[in-house]
């Protein structure tokens, strides 16, 4: 018994348990707030990611997106037939390859995106407020080596 509670002990004062439980608490709370800010203009976060994505990047194969915007191949379907019937994108057939259909952003898309965009932006900057310019810099290169490493270990498994 006592040997398992020192092990316990050990562990509890690793800090990787605790970085996963506090990186997913931040990670949950930011992203509710910016979901909220999201639905307020009837959207909701995959549509302003697909949206998003075409207005910034251009017309992109519907297979490609949903590795842009970390979504399931099987949803993308689903958004773009919605987003489409808010003619917000149109669907393009490629003339080379039948099979490859493109998501475009219709100009009603960039209007609403040119419209909301900025206070999106702006709320951002709110919910992220609680760190400074130097404390978020470091920050993302902190998190993106992290998800670089978790990604190279993904690859070995």
């Amino acid at each position: 018994m006592d040997k398992q509670r020192k092990q316990y002990q050990e562990r509890k004062q690793d800090p990787s348990l605790k970085l996963f439980v506090v990186l997913s608490k931040a990670y949950r709370s930011v992203a509710d707030l910016v979901a909220a800010d999201i639905r307020k203009n009837g959207l909701n976060t995959t549509e302003f990611g697909v949206l998003e994505l075409l207005y910034h990047s251009g017309e992109q194969p519907l297979q490609k997106i949903g590795d842009k915007i970390l979504l399931a191949s099987g949803s993308i379907t689903y958004v773009v037939d919605k987003l489409e019937k808010k003619e917000f994108i149109n669907r393009i057939q490629c003339a080379k390859d039948r099979r490859i259909t493109y998501a475009s952003i219709s100009e009603k898309g960039k209007a609403l995106l040119e419209d909301i965009f900025p206070e999106h932006w702006r709320q951002i900057e709110k919910i992220t407020a609680g760190l400074s310019a130097d404390e978020k810099k470091g920050a993302i290169k902190l998190l993106k080596q992290l998800g670089i490493y978790a990604d190279e270990l993904k690859k070995t498994d």
